[in-house]
C-alpha cells in the first residue's frame, strides 16, 4: 500500500482527494500548509507528496526545495507538483527545484488524477529496477553499451507490445507513461532516440516535442512519434516540427518500428 500526503489548503477540495485516494488503497495524509507537510513528512514515511503551488504560509516551491535539497527526509520520497500554475517557467523552476512531476489541476478530475498517481508510481518503481540493473549489469551489457530509448506512451500495452521487441533487438528502454514526467527523464538522463504518443497525460506530444526542441540537451535527439489517431492538421503540425519520423501505432508492428530505430540511429 503506498502512502502519501496531499497538500491542499482548501478542506472541501482536499476532503474530497483524500476520499479518492483512500478508496484506491492508498493510505492518506493531508496538510493544509507548508508547515505541516513539512512537519509530517520529518515525522513519518511516506511514498509520495502531492503538493500544490499555492499554500497559505509559503510557497509550495519552498517547501518543494526543503523536501528535495535539505537532506532532512526520506530521498526515496518523491514530491508532485499538483497546481493551477501550468505555465512552462512554473513546471521549469518546479523540475529545477527536484520535483518528480508535474501535473496541472485543471486537465485531471479527482478519480484520473488517483489513476495519474498510480501510473506515476509504477513508472518510479520500473525506474528503480532500472537504476539496480544499471549498478548491476550483465556480462552481455557490460561487453558493449547499449543504445538507450526512451519510450513516452501511456498505454500498457503499447509499452509492453513495441518496448519488448526493442529490448529483445538489444536497446536499453526506459519507459515515461506521461508527457511530463517524459520531458523530465529527457532532461535528467541522456537518451539516444525518444519514441512518443501524440495524445498523453499532463503534457500533448505538441508540448513535448516544442519543449525537447527548445533545450540544448535534447534538441538533436531523434524522435519518433506514434499516434492511434490524428487529423492533418496536427500531423503536418508535427512534422514540421523537426521530428524523425511518424507511425499510426495500429498500423505498425514490433519489428517495423525496431527496424526504423536501427536506421535512424545508424544513419
Amino acid at each position: 500500500m503506498s502512502k502519501i500526503i496531499i497538500v491542499e489548503d482548501d478542506p472541501m477540495i482536499s476532503e474530497i482527494y483524500e476520499r479518492k485516494f483512500s478508496a484506491a488503497g492508498f493510505e492518506v495524509g493531508v496538510a493544509a500548509s507548508g508547515a505541516e507537510v513539512l512537519k509530517k513528512a520529518r515525522d513519518d514515511k511516506f511514498d509520495l507528496v502531492l503538493l500544490d503551488m499555492v499554500l497559505p504560509d509559503m510557497s509550495g516551491l519552498s517547501v518543494l526545495k526543503e523536501l528535495k535539497q535539505s537532506g532532512k527526509y526520506n530521498p526515496e520520497m518523491k514530491v508532485i507538483i499538483f497546481s493551477n500554475l501550468d505555465e512552462k517557467e512554473d513546471q521549469d523552476k518546479a523540475f529545477e527545484a527536484g520535483a518528480d512531476g508535474f501535473i496541472p489541476k485543471t486537465r485531471y478530475t479527482p478519480s484520473d488524477l488517483v489513476k495519474e498517481i498510480q501510473r506515476m508510481l509504477s513508472e518510479y518503481e520500473e525506474e528503480k529496477k532500472n537504476e539496480q540493473r544499471r549498478g548491476n549489469p550483465s556480462s552481455e551489457e557490460k561487453e558493449g553499451e547499449k543504445k538507450r530509448i526512451l519510450f513516452i506512451e501511456d498505454e500498457e500495452i503499447f509499452l509492453e507490445m513495441f518496448g519488448e521487441k526493442l529490448r529483445t533487438d538489444g536497446y536499453e528502454v526506459e519507459f515515461a507513461r506521461n508527457g511530463a514526467w517524459g520531458l523530465k527523464e529527457a532532461l535528467a538522463k541522456n537518451f539516444d532516440l525518444i519514441i512518443l504518443d501524440v495524445i498523453m497525460p499532463a503534457m500533448t506530444g505538441s508540448e513535448l516535442i516544442e519543449r525537447l526542441k527548445l533545450e540544448e540537451k535534447t534538441k538533436n535527439i531523434p524522435l519518433i512519434v506514434l499516434s492511434a489517431s490524428v487529423d492533418d492538421e496536427e500531423l503536418k503540425k508535427v512534422q514540421a516540427m523537426g521530428i524523425s519520423d511518424f507511425f499510426v501505432k495500429t498500423r505498425i508492428v514490433p519489428s517495423d518500428l525496431s527496424k526504423k530505430v536501427e536506421e535512424i540511429l545508424n544513419n
